[in-house]
């Protein structure tokens, strides 16, 4: 097998394991540390597949980690995320360039304002007084299948 089909085959995995993040978000308000954990320990598999340099490359995605971490960190401090929607989105950004993160933070951001007012017009039609709690997972989750259907239709170029 060679290296190309291999990280097509890595970001199927990762594509999985969105789609799992996605319907446990759903069905439980929460994504395991299990799940978090397995896409962040793919991300190195990752990285060597893809010829990654140490320096300056896999410190920068090490790096933007951090950063992610500690950003949404101060989100889920005031309640306005998830402690599994942090982990998950540091594991991601293991993952993404810079830029191609944040074009998934972006997407994240639209469809999470969707699921968002989705589930206000439903709370508002069921007529319920109880709080929202929005799944954000599965934002996260779709704009992360979002950038690797990208990502996977160039590298099918390259690999068929």
């Amino acid at each position: 097998m060679n290296s190309e089909t291999f990280i097509y085959l890595l970001w199927i995995g990762l594509a999985i394991a969105l789609i799992v993040a996605a319907i446990t978000d759903l069905k439980s308000r929460k994504i395991s540390n299990r799940l978090n954990l397995v896409i962040a320990m793919g991300a190195p598999i990752f990285w060597i597949a893809s010829d990654m340099a140490a320096w300056p490359d896999m410190a920068i995605q090490i790096g933007l980690a951090a950063i992610i971490f500690t950003i949404f960190t101060g989100l889920f401090a005031i309640g306005a995320m998830g402690g599994g929607d942090v982990k998950l989105l540091t594991a991601l950004a293991l993952w993404f360039d810079w830029l191609t993160f944040i074009e998934l933070l972006v997407i994240m951001s639209i469809a999470g304002g969707v699921l968002t007012l989705l589930m206000m017009i439903s709370k508002k039609i069921r007529k319920k007084d109880a709080p929202i709690k929005v799944p954000y997972g599965v934002a996260i989750a779709f704009s992360g299948l979002w950038v690797i259907w990208d990502i996977m239709i160039n590298l099918s170029q390259t690999i068929f």
